[in-house]
């Protein structure tokens, strides 16, 4: 109960002050999202740059433990720390990151086949379990232009995003992109305004020539995919050319934890973003922290 001995009388009340303003919210496209839904989206998106390094594990629910994820504790926690925001399946979120880790999580929330047969063919997991692991974001595959699995990866999006909304948490779109897909602006812009277009707050998707275009047709913020493993100065590079086309950050897996020295990639790739650092200057500082992790 209040103590009541020294209960004073409300006298500051500003009257004739304008109520403060409070300023738009900065994440695209997310000014009309719930309180939750934005307070979710503000842990994933740096308030001060606006960008996202995420760390993507989850590789392991289409492909087991493939090279890097082999072991989560002993290769990709010493990496946590320093990303904005995990990417991981909810198996390996109860059983090897920390609860007082304090990291927002872009959950895998679609599965159902592996890379031994036919990809995307996919179902959705259940909102409450999203909602028992405080995630801050969900993540579903949505697989533009595949005959076989476009209608039911899109309809999995927009049920996702359904629950989503009705409980504040923002869901991402990841552009999945077959054999038989062209990797140019003309798909992506496709891809992108699809999941834009059924719900997504974020979309993830690759880096191509023309990504401006996909960045300015998509109303909502776009992560890009690492994809394939790159020699290290070409990664940050790639990393350097989206956000200088509009991306608001990278989603980045096998060019981290296969790196030569992944805690120094990653703490490159994240000065990159948020100190707007060059390709050189990302580069050195790579190579100074690989250089004194050796010593």
């Amino acid at each position: 109960m209040a103590d009541l001995d020294d209960l004073r009388e409300g006298s500051r009340f500003g009257i004739g002050t304008p109520v403060a303003k409070q300023d738009p919210f900065y994440v695209k496209g997310a000014e009309n999202l719930s309180w939750g839904a934005k307070h979710r989206l503000s842990r994933i998106f740096n308030p001060k740059s606006g960008r996202a390094v995420m760390l993507a594990f989850d590789h392991g629910f289409i492909m087991g433990p493939t090279s890097g994820v082999e072991r989560i504790d002993l290769n990709i926690a010493p990496l946590m720390q320093y990303a904005d925001c995990l990417m991981c399946t909810r198996g390996i979120l109860r059983t090897s990151v920390s609860p007082t880790l304090n990291k927002p999580i872009c959950m895998r929330s679609d599965a159902g086949t592996s890379i031994l047969t036919k990809l995307n063919d996919n179902v959705i997991i259940d909102i409450e379990d999203a909602i028992r692991l405080d995630v801050s974001a969900m993540a579903v595959m949505v697989a533009m232009g595949d005959p076989d699995t476009e209608a039911t990866t899109v309809a999995n999006l927009y049920r996702l995003a359904d629950q989503g909304h009705k409980y504040g948490i923002p869901v991402m779109g990841v552009t999945a992109v077959g054999k038989d897909m062209a990797r140019d602006s003309r798909y992506f812009c496709l891809a992108s305004r699809v999941c834009a277009e059924n719900g997504a707050s974020i979309v993830k998707t690759y880096y191509c020539e023309g990504f401006a275009n996909v960045v300015a047709c998509t109303p909502v913020p776009i992560v890009i995919a690492g994809g394939k493993k790159l020699p290290e100065r070409d990664a940050l590079e790639l990393c350097y050319k989206a956000i200088n086309d509009g991306a608001a950050g990278v989603d980045m897996g096998r060019n981290v934890f296969q790196s030569e020295c992944p805690v120094a990639m990653i703490q490159a790739v994240s000065a990159l973003l948020h100190e707007n650092l060059s390709v050189d200057e990302a580069f050195s500082m790579y190579n100074d922290l690989r250089n004194d992790a050796t010593k």
